[in-house]
Parts: structure tokens; sequence; C-alpha cells
């Protein structure tokens, strides 16, 4: 039995949102609209922070979908193995360093951030719009991460294979998101 009696054994996102649509056409908005929007970060940038966050919180599901899109939109696949052990050796440029710390901070201990570490973003070259873009993934993903882990949303190689055969046939369409809620019935 699923955590959620209603849903199948091993429910997807789809079967959670499709339950219980309440707001998820309005968070994959929010999602289209972080994501693939205007940005000072690419949306390989983007992606690469919503797998991280969702790595850091071992949500499987998550980390493994926005792995699956950040690889598709040019993020090596092989930094994903030590990024949350140890950024710095992971292979991305000291200026994701400075942004992925700070995200770790927000995530594992947002009371504990301080005007330092959001020097350390500037420092680094980065402006205002994207550590604001950059906090907004991390606390979208937080949410994301325990609406999944807490409905018992489920993943494995077949849902992986699926999601990065979409994936590489939206790349480039800017409504990525908001098409996901089309396919489910949310429009």
């Amino acid at each position: 039995m699923s955590r959620l009696p209603s849903l199948p054994e091993r429910p997807t996102l789809a079967d959670v949102f499709g339950r219980f649509p309440e707001g998820a056409r309005a968070l994959l908005e929010y999602h289209n609209t972080l994501l693939r929007g205007p940005s000072p970060l690419t949306v390989a940038e983007r992606e690469l922070i919503a797998a991280f966050v969702s790595g850091l919180n071992a949500c499987d599901y998550c980390h493994g979908a926005h792995r699956i899109i950040a690889e598709v939109h040019g993020v090596n696949p092989d930094i994903f193995g030590k990024l949350i052990a140890d950024p710095a050796s992971a292979g991305v440029d000291s200026k994701m360093q400075a942004l992925l710390a700070y995200v770790r901070r927000v995530s594992n201990a947002p009371a504990r951030v301080t005007d330092a570490d959001a020097a350390a973003v500037y420092a680094a070259g980065w402006d205002e719009q994207a550590l604001f873009h950059a906090v907004s993934i991390c606390g979208l993903f937080n949410m994301m991460n325990r609406i999944v882990e807490g409905c018992g949303v489920v993943t494995d190689a077949a849902t992986q294979a699926e999601q990065r055969a979409r994936h590489e046939s939206l790349k480039d369409q800017p409504d990525t998101y908001r098409s996901f809620g089309r396919r489910i019935g949310l429009d």
C-alpha cells in the first residue's frame, strides 16, 4: 500500500498532482518561471541547483529528474557523484561553487545565513537577481522534496529513462513544466 491509499503502490508525481490538483498548476507555473524564465542563471545552472538541493535532501526522485535535465542542458554528469559531499572537488567552477555554498547554507541552516555568505556570492561575480533566483530555486525544491517524499513518490531506471527522453525532446521548449501539467491533465 502507498502512503496515500488512493494512489498506486508506486506513485509518480503525475499520480499525486492528478489526485490532488489543487495548486499543482500554479506550482508548475512557478517551476516554469524559475527554471525556464529570464534569469542571470542558465537553464543548466538552475537545474543543477535543483538537483543539488534535492541531493542534499536525499530526494531520489527530484535529484534524479533534475540531474537528468541538467545533463540534457550540458552539465557534465561526472560532477554529481562528488557534488553533495564536496562541491569544490566536483569540477564546477569557483563562481558556481560560491552559489552552491550559499544554497547549501540556505537549505541546511536558513536561520544561520549571514551577510558575509551573500557577500561571497557577490564577490564571485553574481548579482542580487542571481542570488534571489538561486534562493527561490532552493526554497522551491525544499518544498518539492517534501511533497515527493511525504507522498511516497518513487523513481526507477524506467522512470528516469522516460524523463531523459522527454527532456531531450523538450530541451529548447520554454514551457517545459507547463507542458508536464498539460500532459497530466491540469489544463
